[in-house]
């Protein structure tokens, strides 16, 4: 069974990748009492996580903030701990807290995956959406008619296109 993590300060959490365009590896990593962690997960699921969070920050009542987190950069070693199947959200309200939780991806329904959770400010949390935004971005190029990433090797030309 994977290590399952709980931290309640979080010094750094960050969407990061690994390898060329086309073959990264999408990784959410986390630095928080003195362990850094990299649990690996898919594309999509960064870019529908820096979407909802927005939407969350969105509906929370005003708050003072602090300046976000400057340095997003991933750490090394990766070292994937294991790779997330679902993610999830609470908000502590009493504490004005974003609860971010990760679980594994289990191929038996029996058994029972690792889980993670991080406990985040709000700066944290916009310099997260931020950064997965950029990750994402910064990817292959969407062929204009399908929306399926172009691939370098065949000079950005699309099945498609035929």
């Amino acid at each position: 069974m994977s290590e399952s993590f709980h931290f309640e300060a979080v010094d750094m959490l960050t969407v990061g990748t690994l390898g060329p365009k086309g073959e990264r590896v999408f990784y959410l990593q986390c630095m928080a009492e003195g362990e850094l962690v990299s649990l690996k997960f898919e594309k999509r699921q960064a870019a529908a996580l820096a979407e909802y969070l927005e939407r969350v920050l969105g509906e929370l009542p005003e708050a003072e903030e602090a300046d976000p987190p400057d340095d997003l950069d991933m750490r090394e070693p990766v070292v994937e701990a294991w790779t997330i199947g679902a993610l999830g959200i609470a908000y502590d309200q009493e504490e004005g807290l974003v609860i971010l939780v990760a679980e594994e991806l289990v191929e038996d329904p029996d058994d029972t995956g690792a889980s993670a959770r991080f406990t985040l400010t709000r700066p944290q949390v916009r310099a997260l959406v931020t950064r997965a935004r950029a990750v994402v971005a910064a990817g292959r190029p969407p062929c204009p008619f399908c929306l399926r990433p172009l691939e370098p090797s065949n000079r950005d030309w699309c099945p498609c296109h035929n």
